[in-house]
């Protein structure tokens, strides 16, 4: 233990047990939870203080079992062997007991200080479930203690508790399970080589003892670990071929069938259900029966999606002109304060118009988020989830991918973090090439800008298209992607549904909260670095090589008498000159330089520019439009806002085409950097962006060409 007064305590248990808001209060840290497992799929950590000590809480993946089988649970339990947490905190379900108590059983083996948390105390209380305290410390062999995550119940209690364990020279251990006696000299014989192997304190009881276990039941982890000594695998060998052979069964099943018999024995004993418990189930079973029913179950959730982005952009539309009028009233004032001058141009041109041009849709953002609260907080998105599997299956993508996908819809980095949780390298692969197909918040501006210019009277069932159009190709590329990489085993997936709950006001508000924040650090992050080096490289060069002497022909204009034609004349000629200098600055240049590849597609050299921009972060293209489009006459005087600006540029056609290119090429720099992570290399990182650039050129070719030929 510490003696500087300062503990680190790890919080284990399954997915969807409330670690994350459990953390959240005690630390009085608001990161994402949600009612559907594994919200959590890497280590977190927050620190919180306590009658003096520092304690650093660690949040390590839900898991129902501490074997290797998966990324989640090899690392919450090389975490806890490695010995970095002081105490373990096992939070439990308490209105699930009995399945919550099997990864109980394996960490009592490894043998570290634990406190056993019920978590959920009131819907256990709801559903009649009386469980006996007392009787289940007694036969745990630890600290058991309550907690309701939501309202805070039980919170000073378990940091009272963690305090006082830190406290003990010798803090109190969990019961070891006691299995048949076959099974027992076959550990204590495995136990004897080990100590033998590692004498003194290199390796304690406990640690022997767990490690004889899990080298019986096979694991292929620490047999590697141990494949330096022969001697000792020879004695594993033989020991799982006896035991196997004794009792008919696989060694592995051996100790799993006594650990269900201790979690069993251990429920009959502390454990009373009365007959109302059934009361609420019977509740969740009747909405399961509509929103699960096999024909009805989808076109139910496609109208919750309809519903969803119809009321983003017909509610959003009015904020979005409150905060436009707010922003040309700042730049109307700024520009009567600051003086003509290379400064001028780059607060109003640059700053105010990228950013202006993008904070317009925080309001989009926040409305789609507190749906998508409402679906998480309730415990439709895993039904949702559940209903898609059998889609899903269909296109080649394993059960377990929905999850990541659905999280897409938010941010596709997280999203490629959480397929950790399937644990087929070849199913999870595929799962991380199709997820930036997955509309996510990023590009949603992008969306909402175009259907507003171009689709005004139906925007929002045209951004509901859209986002239908990223499920069929994600769907789409996995069929591709099933194709030409090596088959794999068949794996069978159960999917856990939660029960439904009433979404607290406080979670849907720190959800949005949180969507927005991010939105915004993102608009004072790289939306503004981006606004401004957009407009330093359409400024410069400023010795411009042109085609006319303009100054010459302007001067020779505005000597004669004014008339209507010489004022159209002298228009024409400025705006004439503001074009050349754009195409001849550097951005013009780069943009010349790649147009060529996108000229089929239709797309100028500003839509060039646009595309550009959007590899570092999809928000920036709607601040590259509002850039380009705040130079010259075009977008001061002769139209009101970047959407009417827009409309004039292309038409509908190749608008929905951009949309669509816009929706499927290259994910953005954080996105491919989660890919070369979580995919083993930078080989998966570069065929996605090359793969994903080309379904989007293919796609908005397509559509431009077929699109004339029916015109």
């Amino acid at each position: 233990m510490s003696e500087q007064r300062s503990i680190t305590v790890a919080l284990v248990g399954n997915p969807n047990c409330g670690k994350t808001s459990i953390i959240n209060k005690l630390a009085k840290s608001k990161d994402q939870v949600g009612n559907y497992p594994r919200v959590t799929v890497a280590v977190q950590q927050r620190i919180t203080h306590h009658q003096g000590w520092e304690i650093n809480l660690v949040d390590l993946p839900g898991v129902y079992a501490l074997t290797t089988q998966t990324p989640e649970e090899a690392e919450s339990r090389d975490y806890i062997n490695a010995r970095n947490a002081d105490i373990i905190v096992n939070v439990l379900d308490a209105g699930n007991l009995e399945r919550s108590l099997f990864l109980t059983t394996q960490l009592m083996e490894m043998g570290r200080p634990t406190i056993f948390l019920l978590n959920m105390i009131d819907e256990a209380d709801k559903k009649k479930i009386k469980i006996d305290i007392k009787s289940l410390s007694s036969m745990l062999g630890g600290p058991v203690l309550t907690m309701n995550a939501i309202s805070g119940n039980g919170m000073e209690e378990l940091l009272d508790s963690v305090v006082t364990v830190a406290g003990q020279s010798t803090p109190p251990t969990p019961s070891f399970i006691q299995y048949d006696s076959h099974l027992e000299e076959s550990v204590q014989r495995v136990q004897k080589h080990l100590h033998d192997l590692h004498p003194g304190e290199e390796m304690d009881d406990h640690q022997g003892r767990w490690l004889s276990i899990k080298l019986l039941e096979g694991d292929d982890a620490l047999l590697r670990q141990e494949e330096e000594h022969a001697h000792l695998l020879e004695l594993v060998r033989r020991e799982r071929y006896d035991l196997s052979r004794d009792h008919g069964e696989e060694c592995e099943m051996l100790f799993a069938d006594a650990r269900f018999g201790f979690v069993h024995g251990l429920v009959v004993e502390a454990v009373e259900v009365t007959p109302d418990a059934n009361a609420r189930l019977d509740m969740t079973r009747k909405l399961d029966t509509l929103l699960l029913h096999k024909v009805m179950g989808i076109p139910i959730f496609i109208a919750f999606l309809w519903l969803m982005f119809q009321t983003t952009f017909s509610i959003g539309e009015y904020p979005m002109d409150w905060i436009d009028a707010g922003v040309s009233i700042v730049s109307d004032a700024l520009d009567d304060i600051i003086p003509p001058g290379m400064v001028h141009d780059l607060v109003i041109d640059g700053i105010i118009a990228g950013v202006g041009g993008t904070i317009i849709f925080l309001p989009n953002i926040v409305i789609l988020f507190f749906f998508m609260a409402i679906f998480s907080e309730t415990g439709y998105l895993t039904r949702a989830a559940f209903l898609m599997d059998r889609v899903m299956h269909t296109f080649g993508l394993h059960g377990k991918a929905l999850i990541p996908l659905v999280m897409g819809f938010g941010c596709n980095v997280p999203a490629v973090m959480a397929t950790r949780t399937i644990e087929s390298d070849r199913s999870r692969l595929i799962a991380i090439l199709v997820n930036p197909f997955m509309l996510c918040a990023a590009r949603l501006p992008v969306f909402i800008l175009f259907a507003g210019a171009f689709f005004a009277e139906n925007a929002g069932t045209v951004v509901f298209g859209m986002y239908m159009l990223s499920i069929i190709m994600a769907m789409a590329a996995s069929v591709f992607l099933n194709k030409i990489l090596p088959q794999g085993a068949a794996e069978a997936f159960v999917m856990e549904l939660p029960p439904y709950r009433l979404p607290t006001l406080r979670a849907v508000i720190v959800h949005m909260w949180d969507k927005a924040l991010n939105f915004l650090q993102k608009i004072a992050g790289v939306i503004l670095v981006g606004s401004i080096v957009i407009w330093f490289l359409q400024e410069f060069p400023k010795e411009i090589n042109w085609s006319i002497n303009y100054e010459q022909a302007i001067t020779q204009l505005e000597n004669e008498p004014a008339t209507v034609e010489r004022d159209q004349a002298l228009h024409k000629l400025k705006l004439q000159q503001g074009q050349e200098a754009l195409e001849k600055s550097y951005l013009g240049q780069v943009s010349h330089t790649v147009a060529p590849l996108l000229a089929p597609l239709e797309f100028t050299w500003k839509d060039t520019v646009a595309i550009l921009t959007g590899f570092v972060a999809k928000e920036v293209v709607v601040a590259s439009y509002a850039v380009l489009y705040s130079q010259g006459e075009e977008a001061t005087e002769e139209s009101d806002s970047l959407r009417e600006v827009l409309a004039g540029t292309m038409s509908p056609l190749v608008a929905f085409s951009f949309m669509v290119f816009a929706l499927l090429y290259a994910p953005c720099l954080a996105t491919i950097a989660a890919i070369r992570r979580e995919a083993g290399g930078w080989r998966w990182a570069g065929f996605s962006v090359v793969f994903s650039l080309t379904l989007a050129w293919t796609l908005a070719f397509s559509i431009v060409k077929v699109g004339h030929l029916l015109a």
